[in-house]
């Protein structure tokens, strides 16, 4: 489908100049947003990082220009167009984003943003748009079209259930879904752990924890198996060091080195499984700040919250090419479910995302006992 290239109405999109107009976009999801009950608010903070120019990473090489409209004086949508040329290296494509996106129950306000971003991009000769991304496939992407009785785990996005029809109407279509699995209960099948002993023994695996004392070295190898397990993948543009930095420093504030679990092979990085525990059970409690009038009431709140984490998120599994399916996933499947239960969250874990036709991994976890819980959706048009 193509976006359309005139806006329904004569309230236009405005782009996002000054403190103020800056403030209201971040303030918006928490405005629309803040009496669902599943909704949960992110942290100012964070947010107005994403969006500075001077320290966040992706504007190295990356633009974005945000969008709002008004009804009533009031901003009732937003959305940011955003331009990746590292995306379109890798990936030999023409393709421009769209992300941030929060907007009323109004298909007029989306029609307005959808255009506004569609004419941005292209205008720098790009040829489709993709989204919601914020900003690359490595940060929270996707709509939520299927799974709305639960909040989403930590580091993925929620949004109400009118937004796929929001989008629709505006001109959008499905390019592709993101699947979410909730790991089955109970320990891991014998059928599987022997497929794991004889996988350890025939490769010459070693698989340990990450080492808190050699945590940059140790995050180090975690990227290099990432970069080589996810490339050729869709959408999927390796990050910059600069970038990787920053997620492995927020990585340490949130991670148990227990749930991050390296498979080697002659000392070489060959398979990783990085799980969270689910921050999302206990974000709720900072509502949106870790401080205020320079006291530290959320942070306070958000710590003792954390004590009552029974849930985890499988953020990254991932094995080098050479030795897929060749019950090396089993290993790290097995570790993966018997650190989860050491550390105590019972209370289960969400494994996410999968591409809905990576069909070797989604039959994976479905032999292991996982059950599709959520669907995301990346919507597209041509421009």
């Amino acid at each position: 489908m193509r976006a359309s290239s005139s806006p329904p109405s004569s309230a236009l999109a405005e782009p996002v100049r000054g403190r103020r107009a800056l403030r209201e976009f971040v303030e918006l999801p928490y405005l629309l947003h803040g009496r669902d009950p599943h909704f949960v608010p992110p942290l100012r903070g964070e947010c107005r990082w994403l969006l500075d120019r001077r320290r966040n990473p992706f504007f190295a090489y990356g633009d974005v220009e945000l969008f709002t409209v008004r009804r009533g004086g009031r901003v009732a949508g937003r959305i940011a167009a955003v331009h990746n040329p590292r995306h379109n290296a890798v990936h030999a494509a023409s393709d421009g984003f769209f992300g941030q996106f929060a907007c009323a129950d109004d298909p007029s306000v989306a029609g307005e943003l959808v255009t506004a971003a569609a004419r941005w991009l292209r205008g720098r000769g790009l040829e489709t748009m993709l989204g919601p991304v914020n900003f690359t496939t490595n940060d929270e992407c996707g709509v939520l079209v299927e799974g709305f009785g639960a909040p989403p785990s930590v580091m993925m996005p929620y949004n109400p259930a009118y937004y796929p029809a929001l989008l629709e109407s505006s001109g959008l279509a499905k390019a592709k879904d993101l699947w979410a699995w909730e790991l089955g209960g109970g320990p891991v099948e014998e059928r599987l752990l022997g497929v794991a002993r004889r996988a350890e023994r025939r490769h010459g695996l070693t698989v340990r924890a990450l080492d808190p004392a050699a945590f940059e070295a140790d995050m180090l190898r975690v990227k290099r198996v990432f970069d080589r397990a996810w490339r050729g993948n869709w959408g999927f543009t390796p990050m910059t060091e600069a970038e990787f930095e920053v997620v492995a420093r927020r990585l340490r504030r949130a991670m148990r080195p227990q749930l991050v679990q390296l498979a080697e092979v002659a000392g070489e990085p060959v398979a990783v499984a990085l799980v969270l525990p689910d921050l999302n059970q206990a974000l709720p409690a900072a509502r949106g700040r870790l401080s205020r009038f320079g006291l530290p009431a959320g942070l306070v709140r958000l710590s003792l919250a954390a004590r009552r984490i029974d849930r985890a998120r499988g953020v990254l599994f991932g094995v080098v090419p050479h030795l897929r399916g060749r019950g090396v996933e089993s290993v790290l499947f097995a570790r993966a479910v018997e650190a989860i239960a050491a550390c105590g969250y019972h209370g289960g874990a969400e494994l996410s995302w999968t591409l809905e036709d990576n069909r070797a991994v989604n039959r994976y976890l479905a032999g292991a006992g996982c059950t599709r819980a959520k669907t995301y959706r990346i919507y597209g048009c041509a421009l």
